[in-house]
């Protein structure tokens, strides 16, 4: 590649260069894993328990530290970076939402912007209460377990946006819910990725949510990434062995079978 090509070749969102982590007790969490997202590009980690897809998310905002390679965010090393300043500028859905369950909703969706020290923390809670689908005036004075499943899923998702992040990073943001609830909270999730041009990754173990959300699906197996691809690629050209049997175990680009009803 010419050097002036390179010299303007874009910044990713988030990047990840030959990154490892081990825990005390010998387990491989991360091995020698590279991985970038570009800027407004959802990136899909998908593989089953125990793969490093949470451990590799929150490497980006420093809740898991690597033993060896670099993390970097918009192009900086995290490591040189506050890690509480990190965790306010980038949107975070853990497991389960992580609501605070004794403030009211409209607390917990202002509750970054309010950290940031801005004078209109609360309209910008009660904005993105609204980008993700909520009246505020119905739904702000709730608390956290006066609402659905999916209510809960959009006030955090609403809490990760409400700050305007350029970047937001998911962990099984949707595996708690009902068929139908999952995949109404998935559409609003990709209209407002898509209307924002937010970057983000999103840790799953169901190809089928990866391949409906993701520009692009990361594959993990035991600490390792095995592919890295479009869902059309992946289903077009399963780089090993693993990928091809995760593919067809989950069903993903089966052709269904005459008189099957699908």
């Amino acid at each position: 590649m010419p050097a002036s090509a390179s010299a303007t070749a874009p910044v990713p969102a988030l990047a990840a260069r030959d990154v490892s982590r081990r825990y005390g007790d010998g387990v491989v969490a991360l091995d020698g894993v590279s991985l970038e997202v570009a800027v407004g590009e959802c990136v899909a980690l998908v593989g089953e328990s125990g793969a490093g897809k949470s451990t590799l998310l929150r490497c980006f905002n420093r809740l898991s530290a690597v033993d060896t390679g670099c993390v970097e965010v918009e192009g900086v090393d995290v490591r040189r970076l506050d890690p509480v300043a990190l965790r306010r500028r980038i949107g975070y859905v853990p497991q389960e939402g992580g609501l605070l369950p004794h403030w009211t909703v409209e607390r917990n969706v202002s509750l970054v912007p309010w950290l940031a020290g801005r004078a209109d923390a609360r309209a910008a809670g009660r904005a993105a209460l609204a980008r993700v689908g909520l009246d505020p005036d119905v739904y702000g004075s709730r608390l956290p377990r006066e609402l659905s499943g999916g209510q809960r899923q959009r006030v955090a998702l609403a809490r990760a946006v409400a700050a305007a992040p350029g970047i937001v990073l998911l962990d099984e943001p949707f595996g708690a819910l009902d068929a139908l609830t999952r995949a109404d909270v998935q559409a609003m999730f990709d209209a407002l990725r898509r209307s924002s041009g937010v970057a983000a990754l999103l840790v799953t173990h169901d190809l089928h949510e990866a391949v409906r959300l993701a520009d692009r699906v990361a594959v993990m197996r035991a600490g390792r990434i095995e592919q890295v691809d479009t869902a059309a690629r992946l289903v077009e050209a399963p780089a090993t062995p693993y990928v091809e049997s995760l593919l067809a175990r989950q069903a993903v680009g089966r052709r269904p079978a005459a008189g099957d009803g699908r």
